[in-house]
């Protein structure tokens, strides 16, 4: 049982869960991949308050991921690097793997659903056997694996599916372009030179968890937020001290819609790319 429900002693116990974690195995991060980690606030290069509600928080340090997985393994009988242990990672929703390589080299990567401690696994340019948590070029992955980590360009690092409990699922191979599903519904084209992993991100109970009191939002650094009701009306555009928005739909203090919808003002040369849209609240489902 990776989620445990508390009893209903208090208030803030009442439906509250934690996730128990199950899957980590070493508890301490190694020293030589941690880096400091500093907290914005919600604010940009010139100070100024660009995201509400962000602030405080556990303090936390960086763990280097390895997101390129480049380091090849050679030769006919090359031996892959093993997984020394699984570790909590404060940073991001997945585990993540400690991985030490033959020559010494240490390395973190995300940790795929299925991946326990003394695996061996390997990345190359070549095809190997497509088992969870080998890397290798799309080109070599046979269709109807589930993937993670996908680059979009090639030698770019993973930019996809890194989330707990995502993967995507390749469909189709044709010509100098392979046809990936995304979670959220998109289908879109990527390079067969792009690398991806084989597996599902593991820590998957990580959306079931309900945090039951607001102090725990607290601790993830996430400050109590304003009702745009609440504001006025040169703050929010629905403010101005009426009791209703006045039938405008949800939005926040900047305009842009707060229920699904576009969110990006200019397009970019990867959207030429999707085939099918992700699905869309505000507008149903999108095509291009």
């Amino acid at each position: 049982m990776a989620i445990r429900v508390y009893k209903r002693t208090t208030n803030g116990r009442r439906n509250a869960s934690v996730n128990l974690h199950s899957e980590v195995t070493k508890k301490t991060p190694e020293k030589s991949l941690l880096a400091p980690l500093v907290r914005g606030s919600g604010r940009n290069v010139q100070g100024k308050i660009t995201i509400l509600g962000r602030g405080g928080g556990h303090k936390r340090r960086y763990r280097k991921i390895d997101f390129r997985r480049n380091k090849d393994a050679v030769g006919a009988n090359a031996a892959g690097a093993i997984v020394v242990g699984i570790e909590y990672d404060p940073n991001r929703s997945s585990h993540i793997a400690l991985l030490r390589y033959p020559d010494g080299d240490l390395r973190y990567i995300l940790s795929p659903k299925g991946l326990n401690a003394g695996d061996t696994i390997m990345s190359s340019a070549d095809q190997i056997d497509p088992k969870i948590g080998n890397c290798m070029p799309i080109k070599h992955i046979p269709t109807g694996q589930a993937l993670h980590n996908v680059e979009m360009e090639p030698g770019a690092g993973g930019r996809l599916c890194r989330g707990a409990g995502m993967c995507a699922r390749l469909t189709n191979k044709e010509g100098r372009w392979a046809t990936i599903v995304l979670p959220s519904g998109e289908v879109r084209q990527v390079s067969m030179e792009c690398r991806a992993t084989i597996g599902e991100v593991g820590n998957a109970d990580h959306g079931n968890v309900v945090l039951g009191k607001a102090g725990r939002n607290r601790w993830l650094g996430r400050r109590p937020t304003t009702r745009g009701l609440a504001m006025s009306h040169h703050t929010h555009p629905h403010g101005g001290g009426s009791v209703s928005k006045g039938g405008r739909e949800p939005c926040n203090h900047s305009g842009t819609f707060a229920k699904g919808g576009r969110t990006r003002r200019f397009g970019k040369s990867s959207d030429t790319r999707i085939i099918r849209r992700r699905k869309s609240k505000r507008y149903g489902q999108l095509k291009v």
